[in-house]
């Protein structure tokens, strides 16, 4: 029987990159509150890896019912020395995003899970390190000009396959995994499952 993908997320950039990698999938929002989940596990203490990991898992796991899906759900978690960072609310949240990681390196945790009729079959975290060069304030500013809308679109205020590639000196890490999904060991489970032909 030929499984059905299913991804959890309405992220262009997410459906971009199943789409050009040439996957069939329907992508639905899986209605999860992100922010009510993440409050209980900062509070135990959790680590990004942990927070990244719980939200992957409760998007593909809200649309997990359906027979013959299997549902992938995905998350970053953006963390600087300890300190979290979600996506900015406007330009000038986005502009303290920028003027923090400026001039230093920090860690985005990428994480996939996989849910078929309402268990969790696989689930994977990718880690980069990005260094992001000192930049002054006329310097974040212009980026902003230049990005628009999405400065806004996700964790940190950038985005690398677009004018976002500016801001970085360094990065150390799958390409994939840090616009949104870890394409290949992503392929390699999709065929195991079916989803793919071998």
């Amino acid at each position: 029987m030929t499984m059905t993908l299913v991804l959890a997320s309405t992220s262009s950039t997410r459906i971009a990159l199943l789409r050009n990698a040439g996957i069939a999938f329907e992508a639905r929002s899986p209605g999860v509150d992100e922010r009510a989940l993440e409050m209980p596990l900062l509070a135990a203490g959790a680590s990004p890896t942990e927070i990244a990991q719980a939200l992957a898992r409760a998007k593909s796991l809200a649309l997990a019912a359906s027979p013959g899906a299997v549902v992938l759900g995905a998350d970053q978690v953006l963390d600087l020395e300890g300190e979290r960072f979600v996506k900015p609310t406007d330009r000038a949240d986005a502009f303290r995003q920028i003027a923090r990681l400026a001039g230093r390196t920090h860690r985005l945790r990428t994480a996939v899970a996989l849910a078929s009729e309402g268990a969790i079959v696989w689930e994977h975290v990718s880690t980069a390190s990005l260094t992001m060069r000192p930049l002054t304030d006329a310097a974040i500013d212009r980026y902003l000009d230049e990005a628009g809308e999405t400065a806004l679109w996700s964790v940190g205020a950038y985005l690398l396959e677009g004018v976002g590639i500016q801001l970085f000196s360094a990065i150390d890490g799958d390409y994939f995994s840090i616009l949104g999904l870890p394409l290949l060991p992503l392929l390699d489970i999709l065929r195991q499952r079916g989803v793919l032909p071998s």
